[in-house]
């Protein structure tokens, strides 16, 4: 299985659609919100975001979207990142409810060789994170270093330092 990309495998204008999506639960949601110590009663108390808010329902806090779409793009864009440099833009474009379905996919709008290293280069790309039915919900725009293949090869290959099992006894 692929886990990211080197420099070389990106194509300007590719389109990565990950895979698979994610059902966001309430649980997930509060549980997010808790560890982050974002106490916003949108988010955790239904009462009030039924009967105070244009939602008339919770929200899931924005933070968890853009989390979850982020690492969704992982085994296909920085999973052999060696930085990430820079997140360009947020946009929060609908919201996402319990229940909602979350899919992400990332485009690829620029890669730049290294003006430092020649092992390594800056790949531009936008992911758009969308719902069950279509609708956008967040779009994000990122900056990351990835190595090439030359820079994988001199450390030992793909997975380096991953160790062999030992024998079972039953082996011996």
């Amino acid at each position: 299985m692929r886990f990211g990309r080197t420099f070389e495998e990106f194509e300007v204008g590719a389109v990565y659609k990950h895979w698979p999506g994610k059902t966001v639960t309430e649980y997930d949601d509060h549980l997010f919100c808790l560890l982050t110590m974002n106490h916003h009663p949108l988010h955790l108390d239904a009462n009030y975001a039924g009967s105070t808010t244009d939602f008339g329902r919770n929200v899931v806090v924005g933070n968890y979207i853009y989390s979850l779409l982020l690492g969704m793009s992982v085994p296909d864009v920085s999973g052999k990142a060696i930085a990430n440099l820079e997140v360009e833009s947020l946009k929060h474009i609908a919201p996402t409810f319990h229940g909602d379905t979350l899919y992400g996919e990332t485009t690829v709008l620029d890669k730049t060789p290294s003006r430092s290293k020649d092992d390594r280069g800056v790949v531009h790309v936008e992911t758009r994170g969308y719902k069950q039915d279509g609708t956008v919900v967040c779009v994000f725009r990122r900056k990351v270093m990835v190595p090439t293949a030359a820079y994988i090869e001199r450390r030992g290959g793909e997975q380096p330092g991953r160790p062999e099992p030992m024998p079972t006894t039953k082996e011996i």
